[in-house]
């Protein structure tokens, strides 16, 4: 197995705490009716934005879903225009109009959030593509759930990026619910894997709520694709804190199931393998926490004391002048 610096440690930690802060103050500024519409809220998944991040370089991008808040704080959105965009505020990264489910950021290789399940596989193709022909050596990881994995756009992109030996990182969070249907009642295999093996693209299944494992498969694929060895599929298998959505109670899961899970908190794991590798005292630990905090809060009160956008707005940015 691969090692890793006192440094990385501390960088998991730092990522997988930093999001799930952030999904904390979201929770309560949503009670507050500041944010419209609805929320899917990343709270429990933390580990798998922190080790994918933390394994990719500035310079690369990521492609998320609907519940992307957490991939798009761990690649390194600027919180403030983060949160301003959940509120629909004009300081924005999307000017408002985007909202929670389409936070796109390219300053920080965000190329954005989606809430059409999987449409995000064939833009991550297109952005790997990109990437290839113009000889650069940046990767693209695209996040997406097991629901999305039984959709067309699955196979079809899994297929274009081996034959072309895209780099790719397929990194599916698989919570074992899509929405609020059982995988059991969706796919024959539970392993989603197995399904790469299926495109001749190595891939692997990971403990989804700790945040070492996670980086250091991302780090091998990484790596592989990098070196135009093509795409890799990790699954990372994981558990939401809450439903679906803020309005799903998720009484439809058993309560054995949720006990289990939830005793295997994700920031609960990475901060008790920090302090036992000593890349951590408690001390520094909570030190972290404290400056994390003030982030989250002081992103909250820019978001909150922002100017929503004039009506006369809603058509800036959206269609293109061509000559």
């Amino acid at each position: 197995m691969m090692d890793v610096t006192k440094e990385t440690l501390e960088d998991l930690y730092t990522q997988t705490l930093k999001v799930r802060l952030f999904e904390e103050k979201v929770w309560e500024v949503f009670g507050r009716n500041l944010i419209p519409g609805t929320l899917h809220l990343y709270l429990g998944e933390e580990a798998v934005a922190a080790g994918v991040s933390t394994a990719l370089r500035e310079s690369d991008w990521i492609q998320s879903t609907h519940r992307g808040h957490g991939h798009v704080v761990a690649k390194g959105a600027d919180m403030k225009r983060a949160f301003a965009e959940l509120l629909g505020k004009k300081t924005g990264s999307c000017k408002g109009k985007g909202g929670s489910m389409h936070i796109t950021e390219f300053e920080a290789g965000i190329l954005g959030a989606t809430g059409v399940v999987a449409s995000g596989l064939p833009i991550a193709v297109g952005a790997a593509l990109s990437a290839q022909l113009r000889g650069t050596d940046e990767v693209v990881a695209c996040f997406f759930g097991d629901g999305a994995s039984n959709n067309g756009t699955f196979c079809e992109s899994l297929n274009m990026s081996a034959i072309w030996k895209l780099p790719v990182i397929w990194v599916v969070e698989n919570n074992f619910y899509a929405m609020g249907t059982p995988i059991k009642q969706m796919c024959p295999s539970q392993s989603i894997a197995r399904r790469g093996e299926a495109y001749c693209i190595p891939s692997q299944v990971v403990d989804g709520n700790n945040a070492l494992k996670v980086y250091k498969a991302a780090a091998e694929a990484v790596e592989r694709a990098r070196n135009g060895e093509g795409p890799s599929l990790i699954e990372c298998q994981t558990y939401r804190k809450k439903g679906h959505s803020r309005f799903d109670p998720a009484d439809y899961r058993p309560e054995e199931e949720e006990e289990e899970w939830l005793s295997r908190d994700p920031v609960e794991i990475i901060t008790n393998l920090a302090i036992e590798q000593k890349a951590l005292s408690k001390k520094k630990a909570e030190n972290i926490r404290k400056q994390l905090q003030e982030q989250v809060d002081e992103a909250a009160e820019f978001a909150i004391n922002s100017e929503h956008p004039e009506p006369e707005e809603a058509l800036e940015d959206v269609f293109a002048e061509v000559a």
